[in-house]
This record gives C-alpha cells, sequence and structure tokens, in this order.
C-alpha cells in the first residue's frame, strides 16, 4: 500500500505565478513517479491533479472571491474550515505556499517556505497580504516537520528569523520545462512586437524593480533607445499607478503585453535581444532561468538569491542605482562578443536545474518522514 499524501494545491486556482509552477511541476513529476498516492486540496479534496490552464467551476469562484480584501479573508476561513470537515488524516502533508493549512491533519508537515519579502520588506506586499502573513506565518509554521526552500540565501535568512534546527531546512533548487523554455527555430508569435527589443517579465508592483529599470530606460542614450524598444509582460500586480503613467508616457518605445501564455512567453524570449530582471528581493528567480534557456542574454540583480541563479552567465547591476542598470544595460547591447559569450554559459548553466532533480529531492525528503 503505498503511502497516502495531501498536497495544498489551492496556487493552481490562480493565474500561474512562480508558485503555481512550482507547484504543478513537483507534483506531476511525484505523480509520475507513482511512489505515492497524491491527493490535492482545492478548498476540496482531490485525486486529480489542475493544469494551470485547465478551468473549473472553484476555480472560477476562487477568482472572483479574491478582487475583494474581506472577500480574500472570508475564503480563507472557508478553506481550513472545509479542510477542518472533509479532509481525513494523511501521512504527510505538503504546503508548497508558505502557510500550512491549520485544518489539515497529518503524522508529517513539510512546508516550502520561498523568501522572507513579507517580514523584511512589507513595502512590497499589499497591506491585507502582511496581515494575513503577521497572523499566520509564525503561528502555524512550526507545525512543519522540514521546510524546503529554493536557495542557500533564502536558507539563511530561514535559520536567523525561525527556531528551526539547521538539519529541518533543505535547499532544493527550483527546475525548468526543458521541452517548453529551449531556443526555438519557429518564433513567429501572433502579435507585434519590434525588430529588436529588451525584454523584462514580473507582475507589475514594487519588488520588481520595474520603476528602476524605466528610469534606466530613460536615460539610454537616443539612438539605443531608437534600436531598441523595452518590452513588458506580467499581472498588473498592485501600486502600479506610476509605472502605468511612465509606461503611458513612453508608449513609442515601451510595450506592456499583459499576462503571456508559456508559449508566447517561450517566444517573447526567444525573440529578445536582451533579457534585464533588476529585483531588488527574490527567494529564486525563475525568470532568469528561463530566459538564459532561451539563449538571452541577462542583466539581474546582484541582491538575493539571483547570484545562485545567474553564476558566471549573467551581467549583474546594482538595482539601487539607475545609472549602473542602464550601464551594463548598454555594455551587453554594445558587445556582441560578449552576448555570444554569455549565451554559451548560460544555456550550459540552465541546464543544470530540472524539475526532475527537484522532484527526486522533494520525493526523498517525502519518503524519509513517511
Amino acid at each position: 500500500m503505498k503511502p497516502k499524501i495531501l498536497i495544498d494545491a489551492i496556487a493552481l486556482l490562480s493565474p500561474l505565478t512562480g508558485i503555481g509552477r512550482y507547484t504543478y511541476e513537483i507534483s506531476k513529476l511525484l505523480q509520475e513517479k507513482d511512489k505515492l498516492t497524491t491527493n490535492y486540496f482545492y478548498g476540496y479534496v482531490s485525486k486529480n491533479l489542475l493544469h494551470p490552464s485547465q478551468e473549473s467551476d472553484f476555480k472560477t469562484i476562487k477568482q472572483f472571491m479574491v478582487t475583494s480584501p474581506l472577500l480574500k479573508k472570508i475564503l480563507r476561513k472557508l478553506l481550513i474550515l472545509s479542510s477542518k470537515i472533509f479532509t481525513p488524516k494523511y501521512e504527510l502533508y505538503w504546503q508548497p505556499n508558505f502557510i500550512p493549512n491549520s485544518g489539515i491533519k497529518a503524522n508529517k508537515i513539510v512546508t516550502s517556505v520561498h523568501d522572507f519579502s513579507f517580514l523584511l520588506h512589507k513595502e512590497f506586499h499589499p497591506k491585507e497580504r502582511i496581515e494575513y502573513f503577521e497572523n499566520n506565518f509564525f503561528q502555524n509554521i512550526y507545525r512543519s516537520d522540514i521546510i524546503i526552500t529554493g536557495s542557500e540565501f533564502s536558507k539563511r535568512e530561514i535559520l536567523e528569523r525561525l527556531d528551526f534546527d539547521a538539519s529541518q531546512v533543505k535547499v532544493i533548487y527550483h527546475g525548468l520545462n526543458h521541452q517548453l523554455f529551449q531556443p526555438l527555430q519557429d518564433k513567429s508569435i501572433n502579435f507585434d512586437l519590434p525588430e529588436q527589443f529588451i525584454f523584462s517579465v514580473g507582475s507589475i508592483e514594487p519588488r520588481k524593480n520595474l520603476l528602476g529599470l524605466l528610469k534606466a530606460y530613460n536615460i539610454l542614450a537616443e539612438d539605443t533607445k531608437e534600436n531598441y524598444h523595452l518590452v513588458l509582460a506580467g499581472f498588473k500586480g498592485w501600486e502600479n499607478e506610476e509605472i502605468m503613467r511612465l509606461i503611458e508616457l513612453n508608449k513609442s518605445h515601451i510595450h506592456y503585453l499583459g499576462y503571456l501564455t508559456d508559449e508566447d512567453l517561450v517566444k517573447t524570449y526567444n525573440l529578445a535581444s536582451l533579457f534585464v530582471y533588476p529585483s531588488f528581493y527574490e527567494g529564486f528567480g525563475l525568470p532568469v532561468l528561463e530566459a538564459m534557456a532561451c539563449a538571452t542574454p541577462v542583466v539581474c540583480s546582484d541582491h538575493s538569491s539571483l547570484p545562485e541563479v545567474g553564476g558566471d552567465a549573467v551581467v549583474y547591476c546594482n538595482p539601487n542605482s539607475v545609472e549602473d542598470i542602464k550601464e551594463k544595460i548598454e555594455s551587453v547591447l554594445k558587445d556582441k562578443v560578449l552576448q555570444k559569450e554569455m549565451i554559451t554559459k548560460g544555456l550550459k548553466r540552465a541546464k543544470t536545474f530540472t524539475w526532475e532533480k527537484s522532484a527526486q529531492e522533494h520525493l526523498k525528503i517525502f519518503e524519509s518522514l513517511i
């Protein structure tokens, strides 16, 4: 009889972000390995793993309810209540998204903690999210037997701020779907893009430092801006009024695409001349990996976990210096030899990050606890 585990898959009910992708990729591979009986919690328990693009009635209800902070609070309380009433006891419960559900009963609990931005950078989050973490994270995290995190940087932060032994905090790097994120022969796309462009992806919100990128782009030489437009993709996020205003003011050179499907995202990476990711703070930084895998040179922030992902394959900038972001962009755009070297190193480095390797490490932890 295979051990029965429950995976919190609520992140799959929202449009796909980093945590949703992580939840899906690891869950899919665990299911394929067939060493455990996997069940998924969506507010109800199911044996079926929802594909992120798959529609469901509960997904529609959830997406409606999260438009309001009050409705979001109600939904969270309902999820805990439903888990207390409708879920049996499991041998192991995996929460991929920070806070174990206090209503779920399990012999062992594993929680993935991706970063500490909710504590260290409250300015990067909406007020209601900070309140939710303050009221629930520290209260519930100590139910965990093991914490998984995506970088050595995040492990150090966890050990500094939580009373866990180092042996209880496991670093497992995220992976990449190499069948999807790769150099393409066919780069045809069903929307207009400039012939040459600088690309950045991420929610339009303070943490991603798009304001710094927009200001850096604005002080590039005029001929550089003429030759290389700036293309942005991602959800509108929150506190983005200034960012959207600057995009509108420079719409002849700056293009905002909104949220892209995986297929369009891969093609946009492939078509980009340069990918820039000047984020202030990341627990891992999947977009850097995705861009490298698509043979695109990368300029990214030298802060937090990003050097662990980029290694020697990217050019680093100080996210707090608009001038430095601008200089690093220019240094890569002007040097074709450097670009080729970065592409070669990036492709090689990206291949070392696989979801298969990541899933195998998760499975080892789950089996050791069971």
